[in-house]
């Protein structure tokens, strides 16, 4: 069986396995990133609210803070794309030629 120059070779039962175990992970824990991000906030404009209802609304510093910490993450877990073939073959050969 051959392959297309810049296709990537066939993975062995094992490797695909370590990589949906691998995914389905991050994606765990991003799942769990949110939740945490939720409740504390959540719990943050309640403090906010029982003591200066109407008042500065101190709570947006750590929900932005945390919020870019988050849109990170989902990028890493839903868009983060696995380097191309050809793109570790390259780094490989700079790395040898080192």
């Amino acid at each position: 069986m051959t392959t297309m120059p810049g296709a990537p070779a066939a993975s062995p039962p094992g490797d695909l396995r370590q990589t949906a175990v691998e995914r389905l992970r991050k994606r765990r824990e991003l799942q769990t990133h949110l939740l945490a991000f939720t409740l504390v906030n959540l719990f943050l404009i309640t403090i906010w609210f029982l003591t200066t209802p109407g008042g500065f609304f101190w709570p947006m510093f750590p929900l932005f803070g945390w919020g870019i910490g988050i849109a990170f993450h989902a990028w890493d877990v839903l868009i983060g794309a696995e380097p191309s073939e050809g793109a570790i073959r390259a780094e490989m050969d700079r790395l040898d030629r080192h």
